[in-house]
């Protein structure tokens, strides 16, 4: 039995058609048992993976139709046992996660991998603690300062939207990420990693810690990150001119910005980082809060995901 959760919402509407159209007539077609569920808001795809996975304790599979954010939605309370076997059907406007796992954007093709050509294998999460917000895990990313000041904006603007109707869904990111660069203020920041390594960021613009390679639409911010190692990779800008961030910026889609003085690499199974004012904080795009301090630690082989 499939289990299939659908954010109707998603690819600026079209996630109902998407399976209405491809995904329920091949699951009919090959005559294989599943019962879907549709999200409403914001919360519903948590509380109803959770009550699928908490049935009678047996081994479900899940697929799941939407995109970065709803996949952060639900992996929030997945039982850390093993018993979940997630699909993942891309829908979003970012897609990183499917992105670095190979998964198809096409709904199609994605749902082929899941029933035929595919395989489960174990996947990280990364859990972030902060006192605003309590405890929230991520499946790509999360970050703190100027990257989540830009999902902040993004989360709330009307262009994503706009933008996402004509297929340019990236350019909504590109327009806030440069109106956010000159806009946000870059102040200090501490990094502590593992076992007391403690790090001055100067002034920092942002920190960004990874357990998928990309963010942000295909950022490559982490170029080393293996979501399966157990480690978190963490990219941190500080002490850059903000006309110098204009041009490391676009060499992060090909993972080349560490060649700028000011960004710079880090690896940890866990790590602190504090600011000396409130900042944005986001999981996998998705912003609940401001924070002057975040916890982030790495959860290894917390989900079994099916992948090319």
């Amino acid at each position: 039995m499939y289990h299939v959760i659908v954010n109707p919402a998603s690819r600026s509407g079209k996630g109902l058609k998407i399976w209405q159209e491809q995904i329920e007539p091949t699951l009919k077609r090959e005559n294989l048992p599943y019962d879907v569920h549709f999200s409403k808001e914001k919360g519903d795809v948590t509380r109803i993976a959770a009550e699928l996975c908490h049935q009678d304790g047996q081994a479900i599979s899940l697929i799941v139709l939407g995109g970065d954010g709803t996949m952060n939605e639900a992996v929030q309370e997945l039982p850390p046992d093993g018993s979940v076997t997630l699909g993942y059907i891309p829908t979003g406007s970012s897609n990183d996660l499917a992105r670095d796992l190979g998964i198809p954007r096409d709904p199609a093709k994605a749902l082929n991998v899941i029933l035929h050509s595919g395989k489960p294998r174990p996947m990280d999460l990364g859990l972030l603690s902060c006192a605003e917000g309590g405890e929230r895990r991520f499946c790509v990313s999360c970050g703190l300062g100027y990257d989540a000041a830009v999902c902040e904006e993004v989360q709330r603007s009307r262009m994503k939207a706009v933008f996402n109707r004509i297929g340019l869904g990236k350019l909504s990111y590109l327009g806030i990420a440069l109106k956010q660069l000159f806009s946000t203020k870059a102040i200090s920041g501490r990094l502590s990693l593992d076992e007391g390594m403690s790090v001055d960021i100067g002034t920092m613009l942002f920190v960004a810690g990874m357990i998928h390679r990309f963010e942000g639409g295909g950022f490559m911010f982490c170029p080393k990150a293996d979501d399966s190692d157990g480690l978190l990779d963490l990219c941190a800008v500080g002490d850059l001119p903000k006309l110098l961030v204009l041009f490391a910026l676009p060499t992060a889609f090909r993972g080349k910005h560490y060649r700028f003085q000011g960004i710079t690499a880090y690896r940890a199974r866990q790590f602190t980082l504090e600011a000396d004012a409130p900042l944005w904080v986001h999981t996998d795009g998705e912003v609940s809060c401001r924070s002057q301090k975040i916890a982030v630690s790495c959860l290894r082989h917390a989900v079994q995901i099916i992948r090319p």
